[in-house]
């Protein structure tokens, strides 16, 4: 049976809509035997043959319905993309009725998905004349799947649907849809939708809303519906969670609690406030007896912290109205909770809840608990004075960050407290703490006696914490460590760096003290009988005193000279216990610069005896394969920064040297480094016959790998990257540690003299054929090895590690002019971005910068480099060019586009007019390729491209000697560079690149302006433009913007402005927002 029913009322405006509008639209409902109803095809809508919506449902159930059958993944792609195209037709608003009344729910979810689509991305097509007719089609469907008790997944689609098609009716004037908010759920309500349903919209409605992208009157006009129906959403939520509370209902209050949840940065803090009392009675039991319940206390704990995080009263606002009433709950709860999480029948889910709790908790409200905490106020309805509750709350912190077990293995809630402290730390230092809260005379007597009350509460706090966190980092025993898994392992590694963070807060707090029981706590433990087992607690605690380091002033410390003298250090193990050594090396090469703030001319105590014990305990170190690394590590960095004050033992070294057969190669570069570092502090000559003993057998091992590249090629390519690294490690070893801020200043007469012994030294002939000998081997590896990925990254590290500003010359350092040629040779063999970049540092070594107190005019490159870049240029662009104009090399080689252009942009920053003497047709050639490169999608490349060109144009105009030639350079190529840069605002370059295109167009509008206006007029405007969103109004107004100003800003807003509109992102928050300023 069969009727038709009259359109319903519009629900969108309180009159009754005139007789007229009636028979626009017939909503036919037929009845099949028993409900639910199903909807007939409305006229409005396309009306498809049954054979096609059969067919399009067999398609989604082929590709979604689970059955016996799998198919292929090529095959469900494929599907997949049938339906997408369906979809995007006109006709699909056809299927929306048919696919929601199928009797499979992929076919239903299938036509909720199709018309929340269709509205959202095809608004455009649909006739403007028949979208009240869709509002009220829509709301009607929606009416009818929640009656028919449809899976709430597809509900949820209506509920977006709808929201979607309020986004495009509602902003304007006048608004199509004013009140669709409380029209909607009113109608909704009248048609029997449960509250539970409407509260589920509700939260669609604001979760859809704040993540729609719009912007300016349209954002703010959907903003006040909101706030419009803001007191029918509070209503709908008090009225769910205001019973008392043993009649309250799970399943009714969790759809009110995340409702609220989404609208909780809506809501204005007035409707928020009186919500809050009723929140915190859901976290009670339902009766005084009764076990909490943690379906209940999880959503309201969570609801709560919302509020906390994202509403009005977040940031600690509402601390009379939030922070105080939760405080007070706090002292009644939080210790029985955590108490009853370490019991069997204790609730881990209420637990580990509360503890996200208090977190947020300390988070929103620290600053007042940093002024409170030891304020003798009385909180408002209650006896007890905000420090007691304050410090109540924070042992309760401390007993979750002190949980009983290992974290990630025992439990997962003791580092979410940890950030707390980094915020209370900051919070002491910022407030302004009397009995008002408001700040007072530091001079006045009582005041002064309160705030040192409140630094003797606070230390003590940040002592406890201290002595907990020592505790929490423990190891467990090897035999308790054998049963966890690697990801358990490593989730406790990552919670003791945290750790290590947090300390450091505490370091500013306690200062000396904290060191010194972690000092005492070591000293106790190695001198208590039973030392033997407790190494994983002592190196817990060494652990703490390297996590502090950062935080430790540099200066002489007689608690730091403890750890590292006879009374700490001489007892640590130096055989087994790998763990605790380990840690102790890593501590070591940490504090390596303290030892640099021990006074020379003091007693044994004190450097370089302490330094030496330390060096003594590293190297015993090394022989050991588990601790070698380590230990390289450690020696490195103490030799580094200790250069001066090991130089006298430098005999003690050599012995080192000696003995470093038992040593894997892998670290030996290491611990030559830490030799070099101290040869780099003897007088140059003397720097010789060590540099000689420790060089010459590497620079034999790897000719001797060369030689044996043909015979043995992997076992001799292994040892040509050792030998490399190792080459790399002296070298860095012997370059002086300088600031690079004095390294442009004038040098001192001590300076000059100091050069000139070290240019003696490096005249010596024992070093000239050192040099050589190295020189060669470079020379070689390159010829036989320039193909390979991991001996180039290892040659190239070598290369900038010899090679230096003259301020930094060594021994070993080579010249860059030689070795550019080299570089050229790897490029002609086989062209990589790791050449094409050496060959950018060491055009910048032809080119030292001068000191800071010289003339403020950069003198001219000498001839000398200007001779050696002027051969070594056509080869690099001759055998870049060359790779990079094959068809479709720039966009497979992005890497060596990237290269090469900043190659060319160091050229052209400091040797600009070699371009203009470049061979016939190289200037053009390179010129192509630059405009080729500004039409490619991989960011870098294009950005590295634009570099060059604006510098190359820039420079060009600015150079005397050039003249007139940056007038024909931009008459020849400024029009297809142009040209590029235009396409490349269209849509052709990725936006993340649209701040380079616009200083490359800044720079030829700035120098060019009438040839710019002229081109950019032909090239906007030109039929073989991209297509794109820009008007010709747009054009001529962006035209006339970048030509009219000569203000940078100006040309970058125009260009920012044109490349939204051109993208058809004007008016939208994604764009507005991804502009890069």
């Amino acid at each position: 049976m069969c009727f038709a029913m009259p359109m319903f009322r519009n629900v969108a405006t309180i009159p009754r809509i005139h007789a007229i509008h009636a028979v626009l639209l017939v909503v036919d409902i037929c009845l099949c035997n028993n409900p639910p109803y199903k909807m007939a095809q409305p006229s409005f809508l396309p009306a498809l043959p049954q054979s096609d919506i059969v067919q399009a449902a067999q398609l989604i159930q082929q590709a979604y319905s689970p059955s016996s059958v799998q198919v292929s993944s090529d095959t469900q792609r494929r599907l997949q993309q049938e339906l997408f195209d369906i979809q995007k037709r006109y006709e699909a608003w056809g299927l929306v009725i048919p696919f929601l009344n199928h009797e499979d729910f992929n076919v239903q979810f299938f036509g909720a998905h199709t018309i929340q689509v269709k509205i959202a991305r095809d608004w455009e097509s649909f006739p403007s004349d028949d979208a009240p007719f869709l509002r009220d089609l829509l709301l009607e469907l929606t009416s009818h799947a929640v009656l028919s008790g449809k899976n709430k997944v597809i509900l949820r689609k209506l509920f977006v649907a709808i929201t979607s098609l309020a986004l495009k009716l509602v902003p304007g004037a006048p608004s199509k849809w004013p009140d669709w908010i409380v029209s909607t759920v009113e109608f909704l309500s009248s048609r029997g939708a449960s509250t539970g349903s409407l509260l589920e919209f509700l939260s669609i409605v604001a979760e859809e809303v704040e993540s729609a992208d719009l912007v300016g009157p349209r954002k703010l006009q959907m903003k006040q519906t909101l706030l419009d129906a803001s007191p029918l959403v509070v209503r709908a939520i008090a009225g769910t969670i205001s019973q008392p509370r043993s009649q309250i209902i799970t399943r009714e209050v969790d759809p009110a609690l995340k409702c609220l949840q989404a609208w909780v940065s809506i809501l204005r803090a007035d409707d928020i406030t009186p919500l809050i009392p009723l929140l915190i009675s859901l976290l009670n039991p339902s009766t005084p007896d009764a076990e909490l319940d943690p379906d209940i206390f999880t959503p309201a704990s969570d609801t709560l912290q919302e509020i906390m995080s994202r509403s009005p009263l977040a940031a600690g606002a509402g601390t009379a109205t939030l922070t105080e009433p939760l405080l007070l709950w706090l002292d009644v709860w939080g210790t029985r909770i955590l108490r009853s999480s370490s019991s069997p029948e204790g609730s881990a889910d209420v637990s580990h809840s509360l503890c996200k709790l208090i977190t947020t908790l300390g988070d929103h409200s620290n600053t007042y608990f940093a002024s409170n905490i030891t304020s003798h106020k009385l909180v408002p309805g209650s006896q007890q004075v905000r420090s007691q509750l304050i410090q109540g709350f924070l042992r309760l912190l401390l007993g979750y960050t002190g949980l009983p077990g290992y974290y990630g293995v025992d439990e997962e809630e003791s580092e979410m407290t940890l950030g707390f402290w980094y915020l209370l730390q900051e919070s002491l230092w910022g407030v302004d703490f009397d009995e008002d809260g408001e700040g007072g005379s530091v001079s006045s007597s009582p005041l002064v006696e309160e705030e040192q009350n409140r630094m003797a509460v606070v230390h003590a706090v940040y002592a406890e914490l201290v002595k907990v966190l020592r505790k929490k980092v423990a190891w467990p025993s090897q035999s308790v460590l054998a049963s966890w898994t690697k990801d358990q392992v490593e989730k406790f590694q990552v919670y003791r760096r945290d750790v290590g963070d947090t300390l450091i807060n505490a370091y500013y707090i306690l200062r000396n003290d904290m060191l010194a029981y972690y000092i005492n706590d070591i000293q106790e433990r190695l001198h208590h009988s039973a030392a033997q087992n407790e190494w994983e607690e002592i190196e817990a605690t060494l652990h703490c005193i390297m996590s502090i380091q950062e935080a430790l002033p540099l200066e002489d410390n007689p608690l730091v000279s403890q750890l590292f003298g006879s009374e700490v250090l001489n007892y640590l193990p130096r055989v087994g216990q790998d763990r605790i050594r380990r840690t102790m090396l890593g501590l070591i090469g940490t504090y390596a610069s303290w030892f640099t703030t021990q006074n020379k001319a003091i007693s044994p105590t004190s450097s370089p005896s302490l330094l030496m014990n330390a060096i003594s305990y590293v190297v015993a170190a090394l022989q050991e394969p588990s601790l070698c690394l380590p230990a390289a590590n450690a020696l490195r960095d103490l030799c580094d920064a200790n250069r001066a004050a090991l130089a006298p033992h430098i005999g003690a070294f050599g012995e080192l040297h000696a003995g470093l057969i038992g040593i894997p190669d892998t670290e030996k570069s290491k611990v030559l480094q830490s030799i070099a570092s101290v040869i780099q502090a003897l007088p140059p000559e003397e720097e010789i016959p060590p540099i000689l003993t420790i060089v010459n057998p590497v620079v034999e091992k790897l000719g001797q790998a060369l030689g044996s590249s043909s015979q043995l090629p992997d076992e001799a390519r292994s040892v040509i990257i050792l030998q490399l690294q190792t080459l790399t490690g002296v070298s860095k070893g012997l370059t002086r540690t300088t600031d690079s801020l004095l390294v442009l200043e004038e040098s001192s007469p001590a300076d000059q003299a100091e050069a000139e012994l070290l240019q003696r030294a490096r005249n010596d002939y024992r070093m000239v054929k050192l040099r050589e000998d190295i020189f060669n081997a470079i020379r070689s590896t390159i010829e036989i090895w320039s193909g390979d990925a991991s001996v180039s990254d290892a040659l190239s590290d070598l290369i900038r590690s010899v090679t230096s500003l003259p301020s930094d010359t060594t021994l070993l350092s080579l010249p860059a002019g030689p070795l550019l040629g080299l570089i050229c040779i790897a490029c002609q063999r086989h062209l990589t971005a790791v050449w094409l970049s050496l060959a950018k540092s060491l055009v910048i070594q032809l080119d030292p910068p001068p000191p800071l107190v010289a003339s403020i005019i950069k003198p001219s490159p000498n001839a000398e480099a200007i001779a050696i870049l002027s051969d070594a240029l056509p080869v690099v662009l001759q055998t870049s060019l060359s790779l990079l104009g094959r068809p479709g090399a720039l966009e497979s080689n992005p890497d060596i586009v990237q290269a090469f252009f900043g190659c060319l942009d160091s050229v052209a920053k400091h040797f600009i007019t070699i371009f203009y003497k470049l061979p016939p047709g190289a200037l053009d050639a390179l010129m192509q390729c630059a405009v080729r490169s500004l039409s490619m999608q991989e960011r870098y490349s294009l950005v590295a491209t634009c570099t060059f060109l604006e510098t190359l144009v820039r420079r060009t105009a600015s150079s005397d000697e050039l003249g007139d030639t940056s007038t024909a350079l931009v008459h020849q190529y400024g029009q297809p560079i142009l040209r590029a840069v235009l396409c490349g605002f269209a849509g052709v370059a990725p936006r993340s690149a649209t701040a380079n295109l616009i200083e490359l167009l800044s720079t030829i509008a700035s120098k060019h302006p009438a040839e710019t206006r002229e081109w950019m007029n032909e090239i906007l405007f030109a039929d073989d433009f991209v297509e794109s969103r820009a008007t010709p109004e747009a054009k001529r107004a962006f035209v006339k913007a970048v030509i009219g100003s000569r203000s940078p800003k100006k040309t970058r807003d125009a260009a920012q402005q044109f490349a939204l509109i051109a993208r058809g992102l004007e008016g939208t928050s994604f764009g507005y927002a991804s502009v890069t300023m």
